[in-house]
């Protein structure tokens, strides 16, 4: 029997009902520190959270997946309402198919860059088709996230492939943290391009996730 199952089979009545009264959030690893903060932030006691691998950031491909099998064992263990906490995310819509399938709601816009900025905002903008954007988890796992998985550290005459048609790095800040700043900084000059930086707080992201 697998664990799942094995809990939702010995839940008492009391722990059926905290159940069905939790929001359960399956959302992105990079966000789950912002996620968390708002929840504390906001008192969000009802929002039961689970997160994928923040890995898959550079692996879209695995996001739908990866959420249908969550989505199922969140219904196994009894939760009635679900949200995810991604955005489209490069999935190229597959996520909104899950979420008409099942009948749960996500994150809008296209991606976290988005929500952070206020989707409204992010759209409105021209002059950001040739940056690179970090948030706080980039800016912290740049190596990680960004060098590794592009095979930078291993050849890194392939930079220019990459980055040769943007022309900035934009940080776009969920906390004000001269640290992070550094690192953005730094990130940006690995890359050999400008640097901006915008404190954009958690954007629509806390607005989501208070209403849910």
């Amino acid at each position: 029997m697998d664990i799942d199952r094995q809990e939702a089979e010995t839940a008492t009545p009391r722990d059926e009902r905290i159940i069905a009264q939790k929001v359960h959030v399956i959302a992105c690893g990079a966000i789950a520190r912002e996620i968390l903060a708002i929840a504390r932030i906001n008192s969000l006691d009802h929002i039961d959270l689970h997160c994928l691998p923040a890995i898959y950031h550079s692996y879209p491909q695995k996001i739908a997946p990866s959420l249908e099998e969550a989505i199922a064992g969140a219904r196994s263990r009894g939760f009635e309402k679900i949200f995810i906490g991604y955005a489209d995310c490069g999935t190229g819509g597959d996520i909104d198919k899950i979420c008409e399938r099942e009948g749960v709601e996500r994150l809008s816009g296209p991606h976290c860059y988005s929500f952070f900025s206020g989707n409204e905002a992010f759209a409105a903008r021209e002059d950001d088709v040739t940056s690179f954007f970090l948030t706080d988890f980039l800016a912290r796992q740049f190596e990680s996230f960004v060098i590794v998985p592009l095979g930078l550290d291993r050849h890194p005459e392939l930079k220019e492939m990459y980055f040769g048609n943007y022309r900035k790095v934009v940080y776009l800040s969920q906390e004000e943290d001269p640290a992070l700043q550094e690192k953005a900084k730094a990130a940006a000059a690995y890359l050999g391009l400008d640097y901006e930086y915008r404190f954009t707080g958690y954007g629509d992201l806390a607005r989501e996730l208070l209403a849910v």
